[in-house]
């Protein structure tokens, strides 16, 4: 029920294709391995193979797609878990159907989502360092600072803003495909899995308040 509700969600919004859907992890993993998808929206929990256990494979896929988490799950250890692994974003079940929507489209467009209900209580805990306590996570150093170009510093401290690629271009004056060449960059220098591990390099070292 809950696939076929997200399906129809999906297909009303004109401008995206539902090319598989999956009852297990790794099912899904298999299907994306057929189809590639830009998206992979996955469940946290799924038979088989979880969603949390099917980020790695998903990831691992050439090329991979952007892996959302949907979830009612809005508990921090499985969010961070999710970040740590590589998701793009997570986002709760009882969002409504067009935060459903521009979720995938964000994700597809190279930004990270983090429902609302859990964004401001995730990053707090991160950088208090409880999202690190494994030490999975990248060292956010200054060391990494500086590797990165002045315009890349520039676009790092947005990130630690929370502006979108298109946000960051309008600021900028530059265009989206440059914006996400630097943020490819930036991911690459500092060797942050996501968006949301640059952003938190940023407020750890100043860059963004």
């Amino acid at each position: 029920m809950i696939r076929h509700g997200v399906r129809l969600i999906l297909r009303h919004a004109g401008d995206i294709d539902v090319v598989a859907e999956a009852a297990d992890g790794r099912r899904a993993v298999e299907l994306a391995a057929a189809h590639r998808p830009d998206v992979a929206l996955v469940d946290i929990r799924m038979p088989v193979c979880d969603g949390l256990a099917a980020i790695a494979p998903l990831l691992a896929l050439d090329p991979a797609p952007r892996v959302v988490m949907l979830t009612t799950f809005g508990d921090e250890d499985n969010v961070l878990r999710a970040l740590r692994e590589g998701a793009a974003g997570f986002l709760l079940k009882d969002e409504g159907p067009q935060e459903l929507i521009a979720a995938v489209r964000a994700a597809a467009a190279g930004d990270s989502v983090l429902s609302p209900g859990v964004t401001g209580s995730v990053i707090a805990r991160m950088l208090r360092g409880g999202g690190d306590r494994d030490g999975s996570g990248p060292a956010l150093t200054d060391e990494r600072i500086a590797r990165l170009t002045a315009r890349e510093r520039e676009v790092l401290s947005m990130l630690g803003e929370g502006l979108s690629n298109q946000d960051i271009a309008g600021r900028l004056g530059i265009g989206i495909g440059t914006v996400k060449t630097h943020v490819g960059a930036i991911l690459e220098k500092t060797g942050s899995a996501s968006r949301v591990q640059a952003a938190l390099l940023a407020h750890r070292t100043g860059l963004s308040s």
